[in-house]
């Protein structure tokens, strides 16, 4: 069976294929706009994380997440007393998802994705202003 799955799942369908090749083939025009929409999202979050209370971000570089410091908010705060229960909090109480550094080796910090809509990220600060005080 392991032959057999090696061989058989190992590769991109046809389909992934011709989708590939029309991507890199066609027009490149939305790239830019991508781009540019990403860094407006970016610039705009980073900024509005360094507002909240106990809250920490450095501007990151390539990707679709940020990562920030999230330290002095669970020092601060009296349930939680690690970053996967305050996530877990946050989700209960503020309704917005954050993926506890931990699960990176990093416990303290949480990723954000900010592959979203502007008005869906503005949502997730305000929930979290109001959750952090």
């Amino acid at each position: 069976m392991k032959k057999i799955q090696s061989q058989s799942t190992s590769n991109p369908s046809s389909v992934s294929q011709a989708a590939a090749q029309a991507a890199l083939d066609g027009s490149q025009d939305c790239v830019g706009e991508m781009v540019s929409a990403f860094k407006e999202r970016h610039d705009w979050l980073v900024e509005a994380l360094n507002g909240l209370p106990g809250v920490d971000c450095l501007h990151g570089d390539g990707t679709f997440y940020v990562f920030p410091s999230f330290h002095a908010a669970i020092d601060a705060d009296k349930d939680a007393t690690t970053d996967v229960e305050f996530a877990e909090k946050l989700l209960t109480e503020a309704g917005v998802a954050l993926v506890p550094g931990s699960a990176f080796g990093v416990p303290g910090h949480m990723r954000l994705s900010f592959a979203t809509s502007m008005d869906n990220l503005k949502q997730a600060i305000e929930r979290l202003q109001k959750a952090l005080g």
